[in-house]
């Protein structure tokens, strides 16, 4: 992988990882289109993710500080959060460990990644019109319970089919659980940091020599370097976004780049 290559490809995953656009899918087209197939850029496009982890750690890190002293300080308030946050990481973990090597395997490819995207689509402008006058149950983040906890964890499991987007099957969940966008949006965030750091962890313990190959190191730092920056800029944006816009526009980019895919696809096949 070239640095250039890499640099692309960090920003991709920097500007899609929490846009309800889907990362993954993103980085299976472009590492596609680059040529790229083999399994050290498929781990690389899993470690890439802890760039974005570390925008989230920065943009949260008065309400995480304050959460932490909460802790140790036995606050109900941070206990909970503690608890939403393993509840809502827990199913898609079990499931991760259980299908990672099969959902690799088979749909890890450009046409699996253009049906996720269409199917989330759709789901999104469903979402959308049946929510936009709805008004919401929940609208602070402190009042998320583990009940929301767990059918947003539930939602973040269809987000192991790449593709789908963790971001929108967490939202999605979320809007369904009776949260408002700014807060489905924020627990998303909160959510990928245990979510994203094991599935990072893991790929790094599994795929640790592919990394230490001579001239594999320098690629990853840059691509690390271009995630943290990019995803820092959109999760400060992103939910003043939300507020304005919603699901919509999303909804209809994920259908519009899927039939791209598949136009591209059908051409390349006949």
């Amino acid at each position: 992988m070239t640095p250039l290559v890499a640099l692309l490809l960090g920003i991709i995953e920097g500007l899609t990882e929490y846009l309800p656009i889907s990362s993954t899918g993103h980085l299976i087209l472009a590492s596609s289109a680059f040529g790229l197939h083999d399994d050290g850029s498929k781990a690389f496009d899993v470690v890439v993710q802890l760039g974005a982890i570390m925008a989230v750690v920065l943009h949260y890190r008065v309400l995480l500080l304050e959460r932490a002293r909460g802790l140790l300080a036995g606050e109900p308030i941070a206990k909970r959060l503690l608890v939403c946050l393993f509840v809502g990481f827990l199913p898609s973990a079990v499931l991760g460990l259980a299908f990672g090597k099969i959902i690799k395997r088979y749909l890890f490819a450009p046409l699996p990644v253009a049906v996720a995207l269409l199917v989330g689509g759709v789901v999104m402008l469903v979402i959308e019109r049946l929510f936009r006058d709805r008004e919401a149950k929940v609208n602070q983040l402190a009042d998320v319970t583990p009940r929301h906890a767990m059918l947003i964890g539930i939602g973040q499991c269809f987000a192991l089919v790449p593709g789908t987007s963790r971001s929108m099957s967490t939202i999605v969940a979320a809007r369904l659980a009776g949260l408002s966008p700014e807060v489905a949006a924020e627990f998303s965030f909160l959510l990928a940091l245990p979510t994203l750091t094991a599935a990072t962890a893991y790929e790094l313990l599994k795929s640790y020599q592919t990394f230490l190959a001579p001239g594999a190191l320098g690629p990853l730092g840059i691509g690390l370097i271009a995630s943290f920056f990019t995803a820092w800029l959109v999760v400060a944006t992103f939910l003043r976004v939300l507020g304005k816009v919603g699901l919509a526009p999303f909804g209809v980019y994920r259908i519009a780049l899927a039939c791209v895919v598949v136009w591209f696809a059908t051409r390349s096949s006949a």
